[in-house]
């Protein structure tokens, strides 16, 4: 597999799957306001999908769709970040798993649409820039707005802090993929882009009141096919239809 399949599968698959795990909370968000909010995060984050993996499936030259690989890989061919296979928990958990990734996720598609080599790596990531600039300005607002709130929403978002944060690093570790594509100007070196995340996740923390977990470890694997368990729940869910009815057409 080519480097630049593996980069578009990585992209698409942390879309598609933390698009369905947003999509969980339809129907069951606090107020009607965040259940709109979060379905149109989804909405994106899926649309996003299907550009990545529309990329993937051209470049592979195998015929395979974006849907194809959507719903007829099994949990070891994905390679997503751990953290967008985490459980919704409660709303904060949920807010904060989103921040943490809205904050390396806009950063990237800006970097892509900027500097990328690839044409259509630029395009793609050139239509996504903007949705994901609003996800973070609206998980932005609302972590300041719990982290500075009342007792009970500090704490519940300070927990969830201390509950995502060891899964963050995996964003920023770079593999022969990474260097490839790298050197070639098509993506930037992950390592390159920790400085921003911390300060921007640093900025946005403290206007929250919250303290940064003193905790380095690291879970990883994600993007090399190495999941947990969560991810197999996901896709038994997601999967089930197409995988039971194949040749079913709306």
């Amino acid at each position: 597999m080519s480097a630049l399949v593996e980069f578009a599968l990585r992209m698409g698959d942390n879309t598609l799957v933390l698009g369905h795990r947003v999509s969980e909370w339809c129907g069951h968000a606090p107020v009607l306001e965040e259940d709109i909010a979060l379905a149109n995060t989804a909405l994106d984050l899926i649309g996003q999908t299907q550009m990545w993996l529309g990329l993937a499936g051209d470049l592979e030259g195998k015929g395979r769709t974006a849907d194809d690989l959507a719903y007829k890989r099994d949990v070891w061919d994905f390679r997503n970040l751990l953290l967008v296979e985490r459980p919704n928990g409660d709303f904060g958990q949920t807010l904060m798993r989103q921040f943490l990734f809205d904050a390396w996720h806009h950063p990237m598609l800006t970097w892509l649409s900027e500097n990328s080599k690839h044409e259509r790596v630029a395009d793609i990531a050139r239509k996504a820039e903007r949705e994901a600039a609003y996800h973070l300005e609206r998980s932005t607002d609302l972590i300041i707005r719990l982290g500075d709130g009342t007792d009970e929403s500090h704490r519940r978002m300070q927990d969830a802090l201390a509950y995502h944060w060891t899964y963050t690093g995996e964003m920023f570790e770079a593999d022969a993929v990474d260097r490839e594509l790298a050197d070639a100007g098509v993506a930037p070196d992950p390592a390159a882009m920790k400085p921003g995340w911390d300060a921007l996740v640093g900025d946005v923390l403290a206007e929250a009141t919250l303290e940064v977990p003193d905790n380095h470890f690291v879970h990883k694997g994600g993007r090399k096919g190495q999941h947990t368990e969560h991810l197999g729940h996901i896709l038994a869910a997601m999967q089930f239809l197409p995988r039971a009815y194949p040749d079913a057409r709306w």
